[in-house]
């Protein structure tokens, strides 16, 4: 065959490829307002740079198909070089078959090597049934990379349509996971298994969708409308990670908070409520704080931010849900996000207005003792530096898990309206003038006497202060700025723990 008659023969081959599953097939993915695996790359990437690894490689039964319903390479995101996997529904559905895992795996291996970001596009129906235990193995394989992967490089799974059964766990393992609402769907078994089950009538969106995903099972950690929505958010995310654990998270030119009244904003009832995003607001650079899995355990405020140029994972209690309390949810959602920040190197930013653990049978009984050790076990581990402020109450057990110094904060702040305590003063008032309270004429004002000596002779700052707990009170307008001056001593930090294989984490 003459040169040029081969060089045809490529040119066929990969055109037959890049149409994928047929105009047909494409139209109907346009149809249920999905893009297809190409042009979602296209959006993800910078133009130009994708260079598609694998594109001939098919299955070892059954018809040929383009590409085997996977498209893999790599590419680049703002300069830097990240691999990716993009499902194509238009080709067997975007199932997978082993060749599909085996690109997918050779993705996951260049990825691990180079240092470089993972990214998943998902959009399947799930595993190729005529290839049976083959396919089931890809899966498996597919996860223990994703596992060895985790706390190396960052991994984000996008979710662009279903994604069934076993499919459903490499996603899970990865750090983020970003769903498309209307398109996007995650369960481990179908709403036809339920009903025939369990006689429940439950929708795929209601059961699996974005939403339910994000709100109800904490699985999804961002929730959008469509393709470019997904697309978009992703490159901000890889814009604010570093490629890899030996990295720093990129710095980005620092501005100024939003203009916040922080001296008057705390009321001054300690059991009135705000919201602790505007405390965030006029603490980081203006619309720098991303928030992650809001929506779910919203009595817990978790996303990333600039402080001065400084990229941050933020942390806070929410007093408008649950009064701040930590539950069980909460704990979790807090526990895997310092855990994340940890791993790649963001500075952690903790703001305390939490009276304690919610109370109750049902938490109690869910294990708040388990789930609640998760906090206490994620901020003892993390070696990033840590900062706290004590805005308002912090009380006993939740004082201590939310980033105390005993727990290990480099420096830890409180403002003038700080009640650091073993238990608020109400009930603490109770126990320990007891005897007063039941001998007074008028109960009702010896008990608020009572509450406001507790408060003053125990729970305010200055006593934190005294014993080396707390190491400056700030007034809140000027809290900013001691931020940045601490947060600039601490950049430099290094912190060794005790060798060992890993620690045993309160799953």
């Amino acid at each position: 065959m003459a040169d040029n008659e081969k060089i045809q023969e490529l040119v066929h081959r990969e055109a037959r490829i890049r149409a994928m599953g047929g105009p047909d097939r494409v139209a109907r993915q346009h149809q249920l307002g999905k893009w297809t695996a190409r042009e979602r790359l296209d959006a993800l990437l910078d133009a130009g740079t994708f260079q598609e690894l694998g594109a001939h490689v098919v299955a070892r039964v059954g018809e040929p198909a383009p590409a085997d319903g996977v498209v893999t390479g790599v590419g680049q995101v703002a300069g830097r070089p990240v691999y990716v996997y993009a499902q194509d529904f238009t080709v067997v559905g975007g199932s997978l078959g082993e060749m599909h895992a085996q690109k997918i795996q050779a993705m996951q291996d260049l990825a691990l090597k180079a240092g470089c970001p993972m990214i998943g596009l998902n959009d399947s129906g799930g595993a190729r049934i005529q290839e049976g235990v083959d396919a089931l193995s890809g899966y498996g394989a597919i996860f223990r990379r994703n596992t060895h992967a985790s706390g190396v490089i960052p991994q984000i799974t996008v979710i662009m349509g279903p994604s069934a059964g076993g499919a459903v766990y490499s996603p899970a393992l990865t750090d983020l996971v970003v769903m498309v609402r209307g398109t996007a769907q995650m369960f481990i078994t179908g709403p036809q298994v339920i009903r025939a089950v369990t006689g429940e009538q439950v929708t795929a969106e209601q059961l699996g969708g974005a939403d339910a995903q994000l709100t109800k099972s904490g699985v999804a950690h961002f929730a959008v409308d469509d393709d470019r929505a997904a697309l978009a958010l992703t490159r901000e995310l890889l814009a604010r990670f570093p490629a890899n654990n030996v990295e720093d998270p990129p710095r980005r030119p620092a501005r100024p908070p939003r203009a916040v009244d922080l001296n008057g904003l705390v009321p001054n009832d300690p059991n009135k409520p705000y919201d602790v995003r505007r405390v965030i607001a006029g603490l980081v650079d203006d619309e720098s704080f991303l928030e992650c899995q809001a929506g779910y355990a919203d009595n817990v405020v978790v996303g990333w931010a600039y402080v001065d140029g400084q990229p941050m994972g933020v942390i806070a209690n929410q007093p408008r849900v649950l009064a701040g309390t930590l539950d069980i949810d909460g704990s979790d959602k807090l526990a895997r996000f310092v855990r994340l920040c940890d791993a790649f190197n963001f500075p952690l930013l903790t703001l305390v207005d939490t009276p304690g653990y919610l109370p109750g049978t049902a938490q109690e009984y869910g294990g708040i003792i388990r789930h609640g050790a998760k906090v206490l076990y994620a901020y003892a581990e993390a070696t990033v530096p840590k900062i706290t402020v004590i805005v308002r109450k912090a009380y006993g057990g939740a004082y201590l898990a939310m980033c105390s110094r005993s727990l290990g904060a480099d420096l830890a702040i409180a403002w003038p309206s700080a009640e650091i305590a073993v238990m608020g003063p109400e009930p603490a008032a109770n126990i320990i003038y007891r005897r007063d309270l039941e001998t007074a004429e008028d109960p009702a004002a010896a008990r608020r006497e009572k509450v406001a000596e507790y408060r003053e002779r125990f729970a305010n700052p200055y006593v934190a202060a005294a014993r080396g707990y707390v190491d400056a009170v700030v007034e809140p307008a000027e809290t900013r700025h001691a931020l940045v001056r601490m947060l600039s001593s601490l950049l430099s930090k290094r912190e060794a723990r005790p060798s060992k294989k890993h620690g045993n984490v309160p799953l």
